[in-house]
């Protein structure tokens, strides 16, 4: 070999090291421990108020858009979603939350799922595509079938984003997220209700859902700097790929087990019965319903990014835990105590028998508000295979329940619902302390003044409703939710657990001032 074919080799051995290099700082986090408290307080803030104007953004879109579309151009869509989203389950095998999760992970274990995603993703849709004529059939229906292949068309953008989202959360860059995410939901909007005016009626539905997901790649791609190459077979993703299945295993028995108590009643006692048991539901779960999802994409990154300090990862976590748990148990407290009033100013005196079934879910609602505990646990520690076998062993209990409780009608089953969900969550805290940095004493210990000052304040409350029975709804109401907060508040401030709590939120919304680093990207 010349000299110049020997010089020119090296060059370009150590233009690809270089290029490992670069793409290897992609995939770095260190500098995010530095202010990890700070970059999830922000990311937190951020994502909880994009929450709250997509919110408004549906809202104002589906006021508008049945303005301009009837009550049936809704219902082919909702025939369809039916099965469109069971199959959505498996868009991405959990491998998205693999790369968030992962402590080390390199371009070319990136690339691979990558290339994995779209497989999966064009699978789901041939399969969507394959089905379209029995979701046809099913319903006597023929316009599901083009409607269903339309849908089904759209899983493709999710494989070709999956990856670099993940990226993006796991350098915590929830802001762009957002910004994106309302970009997309906006664009879908305009384009739905021009599509509306021109009198494509429920074409419009499917095109909001296309120019979303499509507007969504488009942007995502903009702004990631990441590019996958091929992927490779010695990349060592089998580890990813068994935790992603895990996590998709745990999603699909989730489903099962939140969907039954539905199904039964709907089949045991009928649709006037489900209605009142699924808006009993609906109102408890509501506030946390709207904060599990934001929470949960700053929180996991957020404690993978801690997963070699026990220290630092015990104390955010435990932190985290009685914010959260101090600001929502009261709420679901109070809801038990109002639950008259409220169902009465929200829904209507003609709703009434909500009530009964309000209060038998409510022991659930109070503890669903920390619900989020094992899953963070559970994911962000890599441990998502014992998840799975929780959910093994839960959903056949939690469907029995149903089961038993249905022969005394629907209270019955939120009776149920309550006894099982409550001891499984307690079985799941418990389980996922075990070999994890977290002692369950220690969170029962973080847990005592959110939980002690909701039942008391409760108490408070309901003694005062009982002087003021006689009284019109508004007096009931202003007279209970006064005395709760003034209970709450006092419960917690007498204690010096309570007064740290809050000391620790102020010190933490201190950061929302900070400005954050912004992390060095660079291209590959």
């Amino acid at each position: 070999m010349s000299l110049q074919s020997l010089s020119k080799t090296n060059s370009q051995n150590s233009s690809n090291i270089e290029a490992g290099s670069k793409a290897d700082n992609f995939f770095d986090t260190s500098h995010l421990k530095a202010d990890i408290k700070g970059h999830s307080v922000r990311g937190g803030v951020v994502t909880v108020t994009s929450q709250g104007l997509k919110f408004i953004l549906r809202t104002g879109s589906t006021t508008i858009l049945a303005r301009l579309l009837t009550p049936e151009d809704f219902g082919l869509i909702a025939m369809v979603s039916v099965f469109t989203e069971f199959v959505n389950l498996f868009k991405d095998l959990g491998l998205s939350m693999a790369t968030i999760q992962k402590k080390d992970i390199t371009h070319k274990q990136v690339s691979t799922l990558f290339w994995i995603n779209i497989a999966v993703s064009c699978f789901l849709m041939l399969v969507t595509i394959m089905i379209s004529p029995l979701v046809a059939w099913f319903y006597g229906e023929p316009r599901l079938l083009l409607i269903t292949i339309a849908i089904g068309g759209t899983f493709i953008f999710g494989g070709l984003v999956a990856q670099h989202t993940a990226l993006m959360r796991r350098q915590m860059r929830f802001r762009t997220i957002e910004i994106i995410e309302i970009i997309s939901l906006s664009t879908g909007i305009v384009a739905a209700i021009i599509a509306a005016l021109s009198g494509l009626s429920y074409w419009a539905l499917v095109v909001m859902m296309a120019v979303k997901g499509l507007t969504y790649v488009i942007c995502v791609w903009r702004v990631s700097k990441w590019r996958p190459d091929w992927p490779g077979r010695s990349s060592g993703v089998r580890s990813m790929l068994a935790f992603g299945g895990s996590l998709t295993g745990s999603n699909i028995l989730g489903y099962f087990s939140k969907n039954s108590d539905n199904l039964i009643i709907g089949y045991a006692l009928g649709p006037a019965v489900l209605g009142i048991y699924a808006k009993a539901y609906g109102l408890l779960t509501l506030p946390m319903s709207q904060l599990n999802w934001p929470l949960r994409s700053v929180m996991i990154p957020s404690l993978s990014r801690l997963q070699d300090e026990p220290k630092q990862y015990c104390r955010f976590f435990l932190q985290a835990l009685s914010a959260i748990a101090i600001v929502a148990m009261p709420v679901a407290a109070f809801l038990f105590v109002a639950a008259d009033e409220i169902v009465d100013i929200l829904l209507g005196s003609q709703w009434k028998a909500v009530v009964v079934t309000f209060r038998c879910l409510a022991p659930a609602a109070f503890l669903s508000t920390i619900s989020f505990a094992p899953s963070w646990l559970f994911i962000s520690l890599g441990r998502a295979g014992t998840q799975l076998r929780i959910m093994i062993l839960g959903t056949p209990i939690t469907v029995i329940g149903f089961l038993i409780g249905v022969n005394w009608g629907i209270n019955g089953v939120a009776i149920s619902f309550s006894i099982t969900w409550t001891s499984i969550f307690i079985i799941s805290i418990i389980w996922a302390c075990y070999k994890s940095p977290i002692e369950f004493y220690d969170i029962c210990k973080a847990l005592i003044v959110p939980v002690f000052s909701s039942l008391l304040s409760a108490a408070g409350a309901g003694f005062s409703r009982i002087i003021v029975l006689e009284s019109n709804i508004i007096v009931r109401l202003a007279v209970s939710t006064l005395v709760f907060v003034f209970c709450y508040f006092i419960c917690v401030i007498a204690t010096p657990a309570g007064r740290r709590i809050i000391r620790s939120m102020i010190n933490a919304l201190s950061a929302l001032r900070k400005k954050p680093v912004t992390p060095v990207i660079i291209d590959r």
